[in-house]
């Protein structure tokens, strides 16, 4: 048997939360975990250079195989390397199968055993995702960590619909795995389930009876509320392998990511700090400053006074809403790069906290100041 290219070497676990502090191991180098993943849908984090990520404290970004596969093709990315020498990008990757897309995006799809049948949502054109072609592109795209091709179940769903689809799903990750044609790149699988507590388990045993390097949950944060995702990641993760790294997908509000921190998950994943960036909305340590509001038209202080980014330290939230109504790039960019910056400090903060074995009061002291009900 060969080694695994990625890894999971824990280092602590917090004696206050039992949250767990660690470093993944890829062939693109190391992250230390808990972990955020900017999102780079198109091989590209909106709004930012790869020296610019680095400079915050990114250690891994994700990009998303539909997209890629639809423009430039996955057959272009391969000729230039593969996504790190495409992007410029020489720390870690991760990109997730298309699933997701493929059943948000496509105007029309049909499922299958054999795989889903949908037209693209650029052009109209028709075209087949089975678990070998989702492989197939990602072997392509070169990234250190691929996604298993699922099925992504709307919200709400019915009981018998969840339960035949995690069971499709469970074969179909088989096939993923037995269509991975590259040593060097380390498939995880994702827990489906839906909001049903019975099923959660039986896809979580079924999913982690597949030996892989890594294990993802699925399926949340797409309408429930935090309560009901939060009691499914206290039914799933005790199942996930201790050895192993968990993945939380689509999830990056800061109550999630402290929350699932608590509950054992190491990374995570959301276009969140960049979308709402783009729409003019700041996270700060007091909560969501919505800079372009007139409010701040002549308010010259930084979008978060306890803020070290480059952003806080030289531009005024006046600045940066005068770019956003004049619809100055810079402006989306500026509060992209804080948005990014402060996920990140977040997650550093998580760690230390679990160095210190006081989670739990982090987490307190941060939703007492972000307004967030505990």
């Amino acid at each position: 048997m060969k080694p695994n290219s990625v890894t999971y070497e824990l280092i602590k676990t917090c004696q206050q939360t039992g949250a767990r502090l660690g470093k993944v191991h890829t062939p693109h180098g190391s992250f230390d975990t808990p972990a955020f993943m900017p999102v780079g849908t198109q091989a590209t984090v909106k709004g930012m250079s790869p020296d610019e990520l680095k400079e915050i404290g990114s250690g891994i970004i994700l990009s998303n195989t539909y997209h890629l596969y639809m423009r430039p093709g996955n057959e272009l990315i391969k000729k230039a390397g593969g996504l790190h020498n495409f992007m410029n990008w020489d720390k870690p990757i991760l990109t997730d199968s298309g699933g997701f897309q493929v059943f948000s995006l496509a105007e029309f799809r049909k499922i299958t055993e054999d795989g889903v049948t949908f037209k693209s949502h650029i052009d109209g054109s028709s075209h087949l995702f089975t678990p070998e072609k989702a492989t197939e592109i990602q072997n392509d795209l070169g990234a250190d960590i691929i996604m298993a091709f699922d099925e992504c179940i709307p919200y709400p769903a019915e009981y018998d619909y969840a339960k035949n689809s995690l069971e499709r799903t469970t074969r179909w990750l088989q096939r993923c795995k037995d269509s991975n044609k590259r040593d060097d790149q380390a498939l995880f699988g994702i827990i489906q389930g839906g909001m049903f507590p019975d099923l959660r388990i039986q896809s979580a045993k079924e999913i982690t009876s597949i030996d892989l390097p890594g294990y993802a949950i699925g399926g949340l944060s797409v309408g429930e509320s935090k309560d009901e995702m939060y009691k499914m990641l206290d039914i799933t993760t005790p199942i996930m392998p201790s050895n192993k790294p968990r993945y939380l997908m689509g999830v990056g509000s800061p109550d999630a990511l402290i929350e699932g921190s608590i509950r054992g998950i190491d990374m995570f994943d959301c276009v969140l700090p960049t979308r709402i960036g783009r729409n003019g909305t700041a996270m700060t340590s007091k909560g969501r400053v919505i800079v372009r509001d007139r409010k701040y038209a002549e308010d010259f202080s930084p979008l978060d006074e306890k803020c070290d980014c480059y952003v806080c330290k030289n531009f005024s939230k006046a600045y940066i809403r005068h770019l956003i109504k004049a619809k100055e790039m810079l402006g989306l960019r500026l509060v992209t790069w804080h948005n990014l910056y402060f996920l990140l400090g977040l997650m550093e903060g998580i760690r230390k906290a679990i160095i210190e074995d006081r989670l739990k009061d982090f987490r307190n002291e941060f939703f007492e100041k972000y307004g967030y009900k505990l």
